[in-house]
């Protein structure tokens, strides 16, 4: 199975439930950056507990593994859904409970990503996402991913909302690094 028949599939089956749901991470930094080789496919999801036990039965209809959704809504984290035969995985990220979340859920996009029609993650959001996971992680990969975003979105991007969320999330320093090496 392809990349994108399993994202088609796990899509499906969100919808199936009625789960708002948008890819974020590395494939939708690569949509609106520059595209870069991934192993998996984050989702970032935000169900009810009904909704959750209707994904899981649909999954489990598949022929995939599928982690401990129960447990991952119950403590707001993730769990993994993998294509056995291909080795896909979907990252499926419960959105976190805080007013950023809130506001990056509510400003995803429509687009068709390989054939299937999905959500993705703005640009703006996956500067400020990755500008994140890369102070909490000290990942480098997540830094070259914000500095492609930049070159390709710079005229393009909401700075005043980039400029509102960066200090909420301690990340306004690197960001005005970021812009200062882009605009030389």
């Amino acid at each position: 199975m392809s990349m994108f028949a399993v994202l088609a599939s796990v899509v499906d089956a969100l919808d199936r439930a009625g789960i708002v749901h948008m890819v974020s991470g590395s494939v939708a930094s690569a949509r609106h950056g520059e595209a870069r080789a991934t192993q998996d496919i984050d989702l970032v999801i935000d169900p009810t507990p009904e909704q959750m036990q209707v994904l899981l039965h649909e999954l489990h209809a598949t022929e995939m593994y599928v982690g401990d959704g129960t447990a991952a809504l119950l403590h707001r984290s993730q769990f993994n859904v993998i294509d056995t035969a291909s080795g896909w995985k979907v990252d499926l990220i419960i959105r976190r409970d805080r007013p950023f979340s809130v506001v990056e859920l509510d400003r995803r996009r429509p687009l068709v990503l390989g054939g299937v029609a999905c959500w993705i993650a703005s640009p703006e959001d996956c500067i400020l996402s990755k500008l994140e996971w890369a102070a909490t992680s000290g990942s480098e990969r997540q830094v070259r991913d914000v500095r492609s975003l930049l070159a390709v979105q710079r005229d393009l991007l909401d700075d005043e909302y980039l400029d509102r969320w960066a200090p909420v999330l301690g990340v306004a320093d690197q960001l005005a690094g970021l812009r200062r090496e882009a605009d030389t």
